[in-house]
């Protein structure tokens, strides 16, 4: 179950933010098997100056295209998993929107399993 949260700059297209959300989505099924049909994203656009950024962190250099990508998800994945993840984002957004491999800040959240409710409040899988 992943919560999806992306961040942009304001005055992307929404067909711009409908390809990012799906590069990130097939990145999710394909890389962390997430199950078909678990898709829960929150796609928000902001100023560029309420996104501050570090330009060059880790020796990256970062544009004002520059998005933000934070996943919660049910912890034990892998670290090759992780990285197949990072590395299928980065080629999807890249082929998707023309979006720079550098441009990209990705972070996972991990939680265990009881702490999602997917309705009724319940906790589903606890």
């Amino acid at each position: 179950m992943p919560l999806v949260r992306i961040d942009l700059v304001s005055g992307k297209s929404k067909d711009y933010q409908q390809k990012v959300g799906e590069v990130v989505y097939q990145a999710l099924l394909y890389a962390l098997n997430v199950p078909e049909h678990d898709r829960f994203q929150v796609i928000t656009e902001h100023p560029l100056e309420q996104m501050p950024f570090d330009r060059d962190y880790q020796g990256v250099h970062r544009t004002d295209d520059c998005i933000f990508i934070q996943i919660t998800l049910n912890a034990g994945r892998d670290v090759e998993q992780k990285k197949r993840f990072y590395k299928a984002v980065a080629d999807g957004l890249h082929d998707a929107v023309n979006l720079r491999r550098e441009d990209m800040f990705i972070s996972l959240v991990e939680v265990p399993k009881e702490n999602w409710s997917f309705g009724n409040g319940e906790a589903q899988y606890a």
